[in-house]
């Protein structure tokens, strides 16, 4: 009925193009992605370059060309990309990694995002001649950090896991404070906020305080839910929409939507894949979540260099020069500064090599573009705030991550992967074969088959298992530091078969909680 009057009928059908236009953008967007992806396949020079910077190389080809495949808004980016990367980040991380250097982490995530945001006001404000206000909200919008190509490399070069945690773990928290900081200050020059530290460190507290509150509500309301069924794909679906619910919630409440999903995907990674998911389960889900962040960094990574506008950034230079320079040293003071201060004070043990590389290694991204791309139209310089922010990102990502491989190889941070793939894939053959010759020692003859056949199998497989026992006794001998990767490994295989242990009392209602791990505190040293 509605639609025999030719308004509605006209509204509608241009509410259907806009949708079928939507679509062939995601859908061109993807294709381009994936295409970048298969590359390094192809083309092995291209295995040098980590994925996520090679999305943002093919996307500045495509603007230098002027060729624009979406526009990037800030409430795409934080309400929809940024949840599943918060979450991914989080499930994966170790709650035991995390709390050994919880410390100098929240040194940095906390007085490391102050640092760089004086830091960086202060050298543009001083040598750039930008206003004492324009100038904070840069130094917000870069005091967020990610890592995502730098930890994706690390993954691939082997460095040092304790490195790893270090860089995403203060990646996770300060984008949170970043955001805060943003947040408030928007709101001087709009005459929102006023800068009061009464009311500066109460907005703080309760921003925190909330995100916090609501990601732990969800994430132990989950977990003990999940105890009640075993439903892997609404269990994955639970985590999904948790991430998403988390960030929206306490949006809503007035805290900060990143520190309740960090919250959230601790929570259900370290505790709640552990009392409510079986292990079967549990690698469902975290595949689930590895495609996802995948998928979500293979369109902002694209977009990002897209987005570029080379003009606007030829007008900025100078700004853009002076903001890289601000912030590289802010960010070496509050690295090598707060590092000192947490070797001393809570015997840390950052290595300066490891310092080095977090100094580097620190790149700016989808949260630094989105915060300067959520500045208010109504403020004059809102150009010259986007186009700084994305000249200080694009040279983090293609400068500082195109280097930070020849950073690591020069302080000797990266281990031999080859040598750790082959060693694992021998004892995995190992442990194989082993099966296979108690199931031929074991088994029951079948009819039709002589006993002459199952000796010859049985002799066939102790053989390959003793080339085996001498391959891996030669790359002991050869490779002594895989004595080392070695107990690691078998220190990671002890805990997860004593947290399953508990997990299945728990489903089993013998136990009505999960207990505090033993093997981390007592039986293995640190």
């Amino acid at each position: 009925m509605l639609l025999s009057n030719p308004i509605v009928a006209e509204m509608a059908m241009e509410a259907e193009d806009a949708i079928a236009n939507n679509l062939k953008q995601f859908l061109l967007v993807l294709s381009v992605s994936l295409s970048v992806a298969t590359l390094p396949q192809v083309f092995s020079w291209f295995r040098q370059i980590p994925y996520t910077l090679l999305l943002v190389i093919v996307g500045l080809c495509l603007a230098f060309v002027d060729v624009r495949l979406v526009d990037l808004s800030p409430e795409l980016i934080l309400a929809i990309f940024l949840p599943p990367l918060l979450f991914e980040a989080a499930w994966n991380l170790k709650w035991s990694d995390l709390k050994k250097d919880l410390f100098p982490i929240c040194l940095y995530a906390v007085f490391g995002v102050v640092i760089t945001i004086g830091g960086v006001a202060f050298g543009l404000n001083k040598f750039a001649g930008i206003s004492l206000t324009t100038a904070l909200l840069i130094g917000a919008s870069l005091s967020a950090t990610d890592p995502v190509s730098v930890i994706a490399l690390f993954r691939e070069l082997g460095a040092g896991k304790r490195l790893k945690t270090l860089m995403e773990g203060e990646s996770l928290f300060n984008d949170g404070m970043a955001v805060v900081a943003f947040s408030f200050l928007v709101g001087l020059p709009l005459g929102v906020s006023t800068f009061e530290p009464s009311q500066v460190l109460g907005q703080l507290l309760a921003v925190i305080g909330i995100g916090i509150g609501v990601g732990s509500l969800i994430g132990f309301g989950i977990s003990y839910l999940t105890q009640r069924f075993d439903l892997p794909l609404v269990e994955q679906s639970l985590t999904l929409v948790s991430a998403y619910g988390t960030y929206l919630l306490t949006e809503d409440l007035g805290g900060s939507g990143v520190i309740g999903v960090v919250t959230t995907g601790l929570v259900l990674g370290n505790f709640g894949s552990r009392i409510g998911m079986n292990p079967r389960t549990r690698l469902i889900v975290t595949e689930f979540w590895d495609f996802l962040a995948f998928f979500v960094n293979s369109i902002v990574f694209l977009l990002i260099g897209d987005q570029i506008r080379f003009a606007i950034l030829g007008n900025n230079l100078r700004t853009i020069v002076v903001t890289i320079l601000g912030m590289l040293v802010t960010r070496a003071i509050s690295i090598y500064v707060l590092g000192l201060f947490s070797n001393v004070t809570a015997k840390s043990e950052i290595p300066i090599k490891d310092q080095t590389v977090l100094w580097w290694g620190g790149l700016r991204g989808s949260v630094s573009i989105a915060l300067a791309l959520s500045v208010p139209a109504v403020l004059g310089e809102r150009e010259e705030i986007i186009a700084t922010v994305f000249g200080v990102v694009l040279f983090t990502l293609l400068v500082q991550g195109l280097t930070t491989k020849f950073l690591l190889q020069g302080l000797g941070l990266i281990s031999d992967q080859t040598q750790q793939q082959d060693y694992l894939a021998a004892t995995a053959r190992r442990a194989a074969l082993s099966r296979v010759l108690d199931y031929l020692e074991k088994g029951d003859a079948r009819p039709g088959i002589e006993p002459e056949f199952y000796r010859y199998q049985t002799a066939l497989v102790e053989g390959q298992l003793a080339k085996l026992e001498s391959e891996l006794d030669d790359m002991q001998k050869k490779y002594p530091e895989l004595k080392e990767f070695t107990a690691e490994q078998l220190k990671e295989e002890l805990l997860a078969i004593e947290a399953d242990t508990y997990a299945e009392f728990v489903r089993a209602g013998r136990l009505n909680k999960e207990l505090a791990p033993f093997l981390a505190e007592v039986f293995i040293p640190e």
